[in-house]
């Protein structure tokens, strides 16, 4: 069993104030007995590509990633550090960090796939306009097994999600910021989808919702288990959601309805 926090703070343009909400909300992750805690994508800044170059950080240098390593170790906690805005010589990354509970760094994560959309009456941005893809698919190992990292826009791309189940990730963790157009459509529905198409846990950790914000976020963060159930969910209001996860339910889903061991690998 696992006792997990998402972390749905607040991001307002102050990095200082941005962790410092986060130190509070993962102290109170700590206290309920969490044992892994998520942050939100680009938890230290706002989610706007005109901003993400003033704060983008060198990794393991910056300041957000000493300030996430130490949270880890005093709360002794398994962190997956949201996302940050990463500096490599010029190019920009949305990357998220994961420690263990001693703070060291145990996997790093570049967005794969850049969120570049034109929803008709609804949505339009451009993350290619400043942002670099990552290359790499992303697993760390925990002691209760597997576990993936993917970055919001990731998640719409199933291809990502089946080749961790098919390397044995049992839980896929997903820091993402959907909006208010893509949100009330297709959060729910493409969280249950990841879960119930590889038999596997799924989290997502949103931004709160800020109404004054450039990109509003849906919020909503969410946890699904292997049958596609959300055992748990937010609304769109701060909030720390804490839930746990039996890593015993993905075999005997598994077992009752054995689509992994019946794909057609010949066929597709």
């Amino acid at each position: 069993m696992l006792k997990i926090a998402l972390c749905q703070l607040p991001v307002n343009p102050n990095k200082q104030d941005n962790l410092k909400q986060a130190a509070i909300m993962l102290e109170e992750a700590s206290a309920a007995g969490a044992q892994l805690a998520v942050l939100p994508e680009m938890f230290n800044c706002p989610y706007d590509i005109h901003c993400f170059r003033d704060y983008a950080e060198v990794i393991p240098a910056g300041e957000t990633t000493k300030a996430l390593s130490k949270l880890a170790r005093s709360n002794g906690l398994f962190l997956v550090g949201g996302s940050i805005p990463e500096l490599v010589d010029e190019l920009l990354y949305n990357t998220s960090i994961v420690f263990n509970p001693q703070g060291e760094i145990i996997a790093k994560h570049r967005k794969a796939h850049l969120f570049d959309v034109c929803v008709k009456n609804g949505i339009k941005f451009m993350e290619s306009e400043v942002l670099s893809p990552g290359d790499s698919v992303t697993l760390f190992e925990t002691p209760w097994g597997k576990f993936g990292l993917e970055i919001c826009y990731d998640i719409r791309f199933p291809e990502l999600t089946r080749k961790m189940a098919k390397e044995g990730a049992l839980l896929v963790i997903v820091p993402a910021a959907f909006n208010l157009t893509t949100g009330p459509a297709h959060w729910e529905l493409l969280f249950r989808s990841r879960a119930l198409d590889n038999q596997i846990f799924m989290l997502g950790t949103s931004p709160a919702r800020n109404p004054q914000a450039s990109y509003i976020a849906y919020g909503h963060s969410i946890a699904v288990n292997p049958w596609g159930q959300v055992i748990a969910k937010l609304d769109e209001r701060p909030g720390t959601l804490i839930a746990d996860l039996d890593f015993n339910e993905i075999e005997e889903v598994r077992e009752a309805i054995p689509i992994l061991k019946q794909r057609r690998e010949n066929l597709y």
